[in-house]
């Protein structure tokens, strides 16, 4: 069995989404300052690197995220190759045709390679088009997860597609690493940390196949 890690590494330096808390690792407890451990405190937003939004993000009294049934974030998914789609047109969208290969796959990763270093927060990401949440939930698709850090413009002061989305029954996952898996089905775990309350929480993303 080989295991794809697809998570976004978190490290001091990582570009966070503009205005959002910045992911910083440091050191308390140093053994070699004389300290029996060495103990690290982490301070981050929960969008920082790969992670799983939970509907309280974008709508008060939603779920929270560890509300989210964890069956969501594992099992089957298809990775979809879009890398050749988006080069220097930003008026092009993400849509159906795109992801009809995959239609009856339960989970879709969408690579796109826009996002090439995460130190630099990218300027524009390509979004799903209006029609696509419905599609995806009439196909009963549970989860959406992309290289992106997320399914809306970054500009976006209304986050439609993250509605459409919840409203379609299709969870969202944002920020992986594709950049080294190719296209194909795999088994796929992203659980979500157990943040009571959370808007979101960081995932260690993994694929592998049997």
């Amino acid at each position: 069995m080989k295991i794809f890690d697809i998570s976004r590494p978190l490290f001091n330096g990582l570009a966070p989404w503009p205005g959002d808390t910045a992911f910083h690792f440091a050191l308390k407890w140093k053994m070699a300052e004389g300290s029996t451990v060495n103990v690290g405190a982490v301070e981050m937003g929960v969008h920082n690197a790969s992670h799983a939004d939970a509907p309280f993000h974008f709508k008060p009294g939603a779920h929270t995220i560890e509300q989210m049934p964890l069956e969501i974030y594992l099992g089957d998914c298809v990775v979809i190759d879009l890398t050749a789609k988006f080069g220097t047109d930003r008026s092009r969208q993400i849509t159906i045709s795109d992801l009809e290969p995959a239609a009856e796959a339960p989970r879709l990763l969408l690579k796109t390679g826009v996002w090439k270093d995460a130190r630099v927060f990218p300027e524009w990401i390509p979004v799903i088009a209006g029609d696509v949440a419905a599609w995806l939930g009439n196909r009963n698709v549970k989860l959406l997860g992309l290289d992106l850090p997320s399914v809306d413009s970054i500009d976006a002061k209304v986050l439609l597609n993250h509605h459409a989305l919840a409203g379609a029954g299709v969870a969202i996952v944002e920020s992986l690493d594709l950049s080294g898996v190719e296209a194909g089905t795999y088994r796929f775990s992203a659980l979500p940390l157990r943040i009571t309350g959370g808007d979101a929480a960081p995932v260690r993303a993994v694929l592998w196949r049997d």
